[in-house]
């Protein structure tokens, strides 16, 4: 399956290091020789519109051709999906039966090792991946990375790996622009305890996520400290861009209220 979207110049991507031996490339993240998705929520529009909210169905479509394009840049063939594959809390709505069932026949079509984190999403996602033969985990480690979701903190003592990985959090960053705030997905890298931490955005194109600077933060990760010295890459139209640490931002942010 080949999804051609609008035409982007690969020589425009730019990559960060954010780790030693890891980069961000777009809205994914590359540790060692995987790519690193988190938080698809595949069939959010399905639960949208039984709240009322028309909201078309566009979403799996979009997530395909902007992997495609991923790929293409960095021409990986493993892949990590970090959790909250599916939406739905509670069953799984015939959206998502559908789109997870061909998402993971795409991973299947072009990467040669395929992992699912499960998240606080995922309690009909390990049936369909048994089914197709994918394995699906609570934990992985890679490269000295711990990869897990985040929605709760396992007994870390168990493991040596210097740096986690979540995501859950969906972090995204308001800056004000005049009378209107513009949210922007973001990367967060900081400390948990002894441990470096590091922050994925939601891979999901309905939404922008939870305001790291003026909403409740959702992980266990994050609301055990301060975020202020975490520092932030905002991430808009393939394009990195280091915002540096929350505390300066909150802070140039003030200037303008």
């Amino acid at each position: 399956m080949k999804i051609k979207g609008d035409y982007v110049d690969l020589n425009s991507f730019n990559t960060i290091p954010i780790l030693e031996n890891g980069e961000i490339i777009d809205l994914s993240l590359k540790i060692g020789d995987y790519l690193i998705l988190s938080d698809l929520h595949l069939g959010y529009e399905q639960s949208l519109n039984k709240e009322g909210l028309m909201i078309p169905k566009f979403q799996f479509e979009k997530i395909l051709e902007r992997l495609e394009k991923i790929k293409e840049c960095c021409a990986l063939d493993k892949i990590i999906i970090n959790g909250d594959l599916k939406h739905e809390f509670g069953k799984i709505s015939w959206q998502e039966q559908k789109e997870v069932k061909s998402f993971l026949e795409y991973l299947q079509d072009y990467f040669s090792e395929i992992v699912l984190i499960k998240g606080n999403h995922d309690n009909f996602t390990p049936y369909i991946s048994k089914k197709m033969d994918i394995e699906m985990r609570d934990i992985i480690s890679i490269n000295n990375c711990l990869i897990l979701h985040g929605h709760k903190i396992p007994d870390l003592h168990k493991y040596q790996e210097k740096t986690l990985v979540i995501g859950h959090e969906h972090p995204c960053i308001g800056l004000r622009n005049g009378e209107r705030v513009e949210k922007i997905k973001c990367f967060l890298k900081g400390q948990f305890e002894d441990r470096e931490l590091i922050v994925m955005p939601s891979f999901n194109f309905i939404s922008e996520g939870s305001d790291i600077l003026h909403e409740k933060l959702l992980s266990p990760f994050l609301n055990k400290g301060s975020l202020d010295n975490f520092e932030v890459y905002g991430v808009e139209n393939f394009e990195v861009f280091p915002f540096g640490r929350v505390k300066n931002i909150l802070k140039a942010s003030a200037r303008f209220v």
